[in-house]
């Protein structure tokens, strides 16, 4: 079975404990503390591998964990460093979060590689601590918790062109002619388990990609048969074809089975109609001449609505250069970017959700905010990122620390201090 979802557990490394030591050598009795830091757990990062297709791999193996760091050692000596777990994943995935449903991280387009879980911090040694008072401190920080969360994986297949239609319409015959792809093809309802996508090479014009979307029957939005597994894969798509049996083989009416398959798009998703669409009549060669009053009636009822109807046939190859070239043309009008998910939500949230937090005013007139909540969020986000800096933003807007920072009187250009981070506050 095609496998396109897949809910997993992924966690990032402990960060090592700091250690505890002094400096022990001949004529040295009293050495200083030479307690190393402890090594950063390891991070969790997802990556796309051109040459996966399913995520066959997550449905067998719920858990997955990167190691944590070592702890430090005597003379200085930092802990090893965790070793970061890497889990690929076919191009097109969409990562959420399993409680809220938001995502996390859009493996696509220039996303092809994300850390989703930072390791956490290595813990620093007891050198770190003496202080002119305090010359031989016997304790050290530990290292920082690593990050778990239960994650949805979903698999939306990229592909400028989706090919929907009832099962036993020809897609699959259709797709083995104008593309490389070899599709299983029988004659059986539901053969296809599974998208099937190729290249359309065209003369003197771009080429494309085309999906074989499977399995979408009446009720498919409700999770009907097979169809709503495999509704999220034309969410990418740009250009629809309709395919009907144009002949009425199995004695189905085409305009019904569109306005159905139509019903069904708008149910999962009602901006998936705004995309540009064309209807191919299929099995031509089972037809008596070229045009048919079952044609006809399609473009009496579609064409007035912008939408193309050719008259095709798979198996001898009739319409189908008319038809691919006139996708092409549909296709320049559309944007040519890939679409992708915008992050929604950043795990370190969670994780930090119910710390304290603190917002003074020192005597320099610098707002001082700290507590653990801070130091978790700095722990686990990219500060020196664009991305990583908004989202430390939309985190403080969130959880009310600007508005506290208001409430004590920030003004533009104050400064605002962060343990280590420093900045100046602009509304």
């Amino acid at each position: 079975m095609f496998a396109d979802r897949a809910k997993i557990i992924i966690k990032s490394g402990k960060g090592g404990n700091g250690h505890v030591s002094f400096r022990r050598e001949k004529y040295v009795p009293d050495g200083g503390p030479d307690g190393g830091d402890g090594g950063k757990g390891g991070d969790v990062i997802f990556q796309v591998d051109k040459g996966l297709n399913t995520l066959t791999d997550y449905r067998h193996r719920r858990k997955f964990a990167a190691t944590p760091g070592e702890e430090g050692g005597k003379k200085n000596c930092h802990g090893k460093n965790g070793q970061d777990l890497i889990l690929k994943v076919p191009e097109g995935t969409v990562i959420k979060d399993a409680i809220t449903g938001k995502v996390i991280a859009d493996m696509s387009g220039d996303n092809q590689r994300q850390v989703i879980l930072k390791g956490g911090r290595g813990g620093l040694g007891n050198q770190h601590f003496a202080t002119s008072t305090m010359q031989a401190p016997k304790y050290a920080q530990p290292g920082g918790e690593g990050l778990e969360i239960e994650v949805l994986l979903e698999l939306k297949v990229i592909a400028d062109v989706g090919l929907v239609g009832f099962p036993n319409v020809g897609k699959s015959t259709f797709l083995s002619r104008v593309t490389n792809a070899r599709p299983k093809i029988a004659n059986y309802h539901f053969t296809t388990l599974s998208p099937n996508l190729g290249v359309v090479d065209l003369d003197g014009s771009d080429g494309f990609v085309i999906a074989d979307i499977p399995g979408l029957i009446e009720g498919a939005s409700e999770g009907v048969g097979l169809g709503y597994e495999f509704l999220r894969h034309i969410e990418r798509t740009k250009v629809i074809i309709h395919m009907v049996d144009g002949a009425s083989v199995e004695g189905r009416d085409p305009i019904e089975d569109i306005h159905a398959i139509c019903k069904e798009l708008e149910a999962y998703d009602p901006e998936i109609l705004n995309k540009p669409q064309v209807i191919a009549a299929n099995k031509m060669d089972a037809c008596m001449g070229d045009q048919n009053e079952i044609v006809e009636a399609l473009k009496k009822e579609f064409e007035p609505e912008g939408i193309r109807v050719y008259a095709i046939s798979a198996v001898s190859g009739q319409g189908v250069k008319e038809l691919l070239y006139h996708v092409s043309d549909l296709l320049k009008q559309c944007p040519q970017e890939t679409v992708v998910y915008d992050q929604e939500f950043d795990p370190a949230w969670r994780m930090a959700e119910d710390e304290p937090y603190t917002v003074e005013i020192n005597e320099d007139g610098v707002y001082v905010v700290e507590g653990p909540k801070i130091e978790k969020m700095l722990g686990y986000t990219n500060i020196d990122s664009e991305k990583g800096f908004l989202f430390f933003q939309k985190f403080l807007k969130e959880q009310g620390i600007l508005k506290k920072l208001e409430e004590l009187g920030i003004q533009d250009g104050d400064t605002v201090q962060m343990y280590g981070l420093a900045f100046e506050y602009y509304k």
